[in-house]
């Protein structure tokens, strides 16, 4: 199986340890205590001259919920022209209606903006009502792949629906596995869900390069990274199916 690895980049030392280490593609994203937001234009920059696989940058404008004003919506399509601009492959999004649907209108505009760069759906894939509508309305609208853990907190516990969600698919769009996904869990997502592209932030925190650190202010202040044995494990437990 041709599998693919997409590994979370935080950092820009994040990304090159993701490419060094064998990822086919960064998903580019700020903020990992809010689960990911909109990276800087200078952060977009220097990942995409840097970096020589797919990058896809999040957009995302905050944290929090899925559901977006007219105001953000107007950032969130400045954002994907500016990948685009910066010669990104790809950019993430994920937009709801209040009532837990899929807002196709304004995500349909996301699509069409980005184009000829990919599109993928993230995890406000699990915020949805209904998996399966869902599912057939992220098709409309054209994206190419969606993000999910199951509808879970952990991927591992949303196998049966993941599995599902790619039979239902029948090859019209990606269903990319991650939240959770680790080195030791591979191999049995992989074989219980029939996926193909894989999803994680094989995440680490480097250690700060400050000589000195006031111990008043109680704070951790290690930057996140990406563990590049981790990720080599990964690719390995892949290829060895």
């Amino acid at each position: 199986m041709n599998f693919k690895l997409e590994v979370i980049g935080f950092s820009i030392e994040g990304c090159l340890i993701a490419q060094k280490a064998g990822a086919d593609r960064i998903e580019l994203c700020d903020n990992p205590g809010e689960g990911g937001t909109t990276p800087s234009h200078g952060f977009i920059k220097a990942a995409r001259e840097k970096s020589g696989i797919d990058l896809f940058p999040m957009i995302r404008p905050r944290g929090g919920d899925f559901l977006y004003s007219n105001e953000e919506f107007e950032i969130m399509k400045t954002d994907v022209i500016l990948c685009k601009q910066l010669g990104c492959d790809g950019v993430v999004f994920g937009m709801l209606n209040a009532d837990g649907t899929v807002d196709k209108e304004r995500s349909a505009i996301l699509v069409e903006l980005a184009y000829p760069m990919s599109a993928s759906f993230h995890r406000a894939f699990d915020r949805t009502a209904d998996a399966f509508k869902a599912l057939e309305d992220i098709i409309d609208i054209g994206c190419e792949r969606i993000l999910t853990s199951g509808q879970k907190p952990n991927v591992m516990n949303g196998t049966d629906l993941i599995a599902k969600l790619i039979q239902q698919a029948d090859e019209r769009i990606i269903i990319m596995p991650g939240s959770g996904l680790r080195s030791d869990n591979v191999i049995e997502l992989a074989k219980k869900t029939g996926a193909i592209e894989f999803h994680t932030s094989a995440r680490m925190h480097a250690e700060s390069k400050m000589a000195y650190i006031n111990p008043v202010m109680n704070e951790n202040l290690k930057p996140v990274s990406a563990d590049s044995d981790e990720i080599k494990k990964i690719i390995a437990n892949l290829k060895s199916i």
